[in-house]
């Protein structure tokens, strides 16, 4: 119910509560709900249609060093050392500096959990020869499972017109990853990480308020607004949830959560078959969200969606009702010296 903040004039109010909704209709964007198990599609919503990934890239990323791992390339022990490179990444908070090291195994939970864009970019460097070289790696595992509407151009998804991809094709990678590695569950259960006493937390709520929860990541960027790809498991039941473009991280987990409620009642089914078969567009470029999340139009949008899904807004049901004691895994670094450090030598004059 919306409350009528126009008194006396109840007509406006409804004018305008239909051409909010009539607004986001018009700017629809990508859900899919999955048996993990079957692939059995029980809901999508444009699941084909290419969006920018934002931070789920990092699934990809997570998948081939968990492949390298299991060549022998690397080990969990193996040092992650931060090059220059990536520390020139943009949105840090890590507060790592040139030389600072980890291991493997905590970068891992540095990229999933505190989802650090310098830290899949040294992963990257650890594993491949350079950052260039995983992310062909990244493109080549890609096309091996059948991403077939996905490309990826950097380990971290920071915006690039080139890397994009599509909810069924999340979808995929996120049972991929889950089914080919079930060791590795641990790094997509954390709630936070503190890296040398700095804690940061992850963004995905459903790990301390949704029970059964297992992962997987979440992303955001202007230009995507805010996606999950989620796991949850009950009762025998493994569900797959992949929400893209949502505006608010209340809005993000409460859909999830609804989703995966209704899924799990038995409330949700599709004609829409298996997985695999959904086809991806190639026929459209990834919607750019940009203006309406961060511009002056962007509190107009919001409130569009606020009016489409309310849920744990004050006054409506939350479907984030459980409390979960977090996991958190600390992390500590040390200073390495790194061939960045030394400066190049200047030229002899002639």
């Amino acid at each position: 119910m919306i409350k009528n903040t126009m008194a006396g004039r109840p007509w406006k109010s409804l004018v305008l509560v239909a051409s909010l909704f009539m607004g986001v209709a018009a700017h629809a964007t990508p859900v899919l709900v999955v048996d993990a198990d079957s692939h059995q599609v029980l809901h999508e919503e444009d699941a084909g249609v290419p969006w920018y990934p934002a931070s789920t890239t990092k699934l990809m990323s997570a998948l081939v060093v968990f492949e390298a791992i299991r060549a022998g390339e690397v080990n969990l022990t193996t040092p992650v050392v931060m090059s220059r490179n990536a520390t020139k990444q943009a949105f840090l908070e890590s507060g790592l500096v040139l030389g600072r090291t980890m291991t493997l195994e905590d970068a891992l939970f540095a990229m999933i959990t505190a989802s650090a864009n310098d830290v899949a970019v040294a992963l990257a460097e650890t594993v491949a020869s350079d950052e260039a070289s995983f992310v062909r790696r990244m493109n080549e595992t890609a096309a091996r499972i059948g991403l077939t509407g996905t490309h990826f151009s950097n380990p971290n998804g920071l915006f690039d017109r080139k890397n994009y991809t599509t909810a069924r094709d999340l979808a995929l990678l996120g049972m991929e990853v889950d089914r080919l590695f079930p060791e590795y569950r641990r790094f997509f259960l954390a709630s936070a990480v503190t890296i040398d006493g700095k804690e940061i937390k992850s963004n995905n709520l459903l790990l301390t308020r949704f029970n059964g929860t297992v992962g997987m990541k979440t992303g955001f960027l202007c230009a995507s607004g805010r996606n999950l790809v989620g796991l949850a498991t009950r009762n025998g039941r493994r569900i797959m949830v992949v929400i893209l473009g949502a505006t608010t991280e209340r809005e993000r987990n409460e859909r999830s959560a609804q989703y995966l409620t209704q899924a799990f009642d038995g409330r949700l089914s599709s004609d829409a078959g298996l997985l695999e078969n959904l086809q991806n567009r190639t026929d459209v470029a990834p919607e750019d969200m940009r203006i309406r999340l961060c511009t002056d139009k962007s509190a107009a949008y919001e409130a569009s969606r606020d009016a489409l899904y309310p849920m744990g807004l004050p006054g409506h049901e939350t479907y984030l009702q459980d409390q979960i004691p977090g996991q958190v895994h600390a992390i500590s670094t040390w200073a390495t010296d790194t061939a960045d450090d030394v400066p190049v030598p200047t030229r002899r004059p002639s």
